[in-house]
């Protein structure tokens, strides 16, 4: 062998980092932290107990459509995922030191669909600093989509709280423009988020909007926010609130109260299981509107659809999913669009990578949500889905009303 210069030292240095590294040589397979060469790690942290549990089904929902994946399909180009699930009880105070577990001592390749918008928001910074993706959170508040700009490690994935707002104020101001309008809404960003989306799309008709009451999380109902509501003589009953609290004002308002307002549910609240539990607990369910993009699991119009009988066969890996709960179609939908971007990277499997397609380079046809709807984002729009349409409460399920409605370029 001849003597090696400093230069040829140098060279076989680099190339040797950059394989060590996965670097793009040819066609040399790219990696980052948290990919094995059989398996891809994700971790989230949900409300598995606490006050905000009924949300803890999504995660297991999600897990059972990457143990589909990895049984029929071998994984992702060969990778099988591996979801670890932590439990924050819904607390910022528990979502901090659990993410940092998952990113510093799991060492996952990227956070997936946290629930939560004060959890989320709490290790927002922590992870655009380590620069480790933040992924289809599970919030629809806005800031999660508006201000990719300057956290751009972090996307949401539903649609916004503000965008579905205003599409209640659109039908309020269409079907009952002489409305008293009262709010009930959690005391954090999540409620502020929802009034302000109503604030904005009631526009000069603002006014509208007689007496607000908000509540907090850890309280144990709504009653006394709800009795004031009745008492300055809201007839147009807005709750943007989680599912217990929702439970409880529909059922204390018609039983408790004798009380019969038009109500707006929130979205995140209107799964059909949450509707029959507020039944059971004394609500008489008339006159309430909410939006949906997600096909119901207990409207027998998808009995036949495809994207239905995918549902029903991904859900039978969770033996404590209830197919009819709305809450698991989301966590199965959610978890197509991870994978869709998982593929698309293929031998790129980098957190910039990944990040990069999630943000500015989906365009997918979900076979979980509703016809039309589009999961969509390029390079000056991060709001993954913008179009809803109107369900109402027919008394023993949720029936669609028109056509989608697009709120997309509504907020700025």
């Amino acid at each position: 062998m001849g003597k090696t210069t400093p230069r040829l030292a140098a060279v076989a240095a680099f190339l040797l980092t950059m394989a060590a590294c996965g670097g793009n040589t040819g066609t040399t397979t790219q990696t980052d932290v948290g990919i094995t060469s059989d398996q891809i790690l994700l971790g989230t942290t949900i409300a598995l107990s606490g006050p905000a549990a009924a949300y803890g089904t999504i995660a297991n929902a999600e897990n059972a459509y990457f143990t589909y994946l990895n049984n029929t399909q071998g994984g992702v180009n060969g990778r099988k995922i591996k979801f670890k699930i932590l439990d924050d009880a819904y607390n910022p105070a528990q979502t901090v030191p659990l993410t940092k577990q998952l990113v510093e001592s799991d060492q996952v390749f990227a956070m997936f669909s946290g629930l939560g918008t004060q959890a989320q928001t709490s290790v927002r910074e922590y992870l655009n600093g380590k620069k480790v993706p933040q992924l289809f959170v599970a919030t629809g508040a806005t800031t999660f989509m508006k201000d990719f700009g300057s956290n751009q490690w972090t996307i949401g994935w539903q649609p916004p709280y503000q965008g579905e707002a205003r599409l209640y104020a659109k039908d309020v101001l269409q079907n009952h423009p002489s409305a008293k309008i009262g709010v009930l809404y959690q005391n954090d960003d999540y409620g502020q988020d929802y009034l302000k989306g109503l604030t904005d799309g009631l526009g000069d008709k603002a006014s509208m909007i007689v007496a607000k009451e908000s509540y907090d999380v850890t309280a144990a109902n709504p009653y006394a926010q709800l009795t004031k509501l009745k008492a300055a003589q809201v007839d147009t009953l807005f709750l943007f609130s989680t599912p217990k609290p929702s439970i409880q004002s529909l059922a204390f308002v018609t039983a408790g109260l004798h009380w019969e307002p038009t109500i707006y549910l929130n979205s995140v609240s209107n799964p059909q299981v949450y509707m029959g539990l507020a039944a059971k607990s004394g609500a008489a369910l008339k006159n309430v509107t909410s939006v949906s993009y997600i096909k119901d699991p207990t409207d027998p119009q998808w009995a036949s659809d495809e994207g239905m009988k995918l549902y029903k066969q991904v859900i039978a890996n969770c033996s404590t999913c209830n197919v009819s709960d709305g809450f698991n179609i989301y966590g199965v939908a959610v978890a197509y669009t991870m994978v869709d971007v998982l593929k698309q990277a293929g031998s790129n499997l980098t957190r910039a990578n990944v990040m990069k397609i999630a943000s500015s380079q989906l365009s997918e046809t979900n076979p979980f949500l509703l016809p039309g709807v589009k999961v969509t984002t390029t390079s000056s729009d991060h709001f993954p889905i913008m179009q809803e349409q109107v369900i109402t409460w027919s008394g023993t399920g949720w029936k669609l009303q028109g056509s989608l409605i697009d709120e997309r370029g509504t907020i700025k």
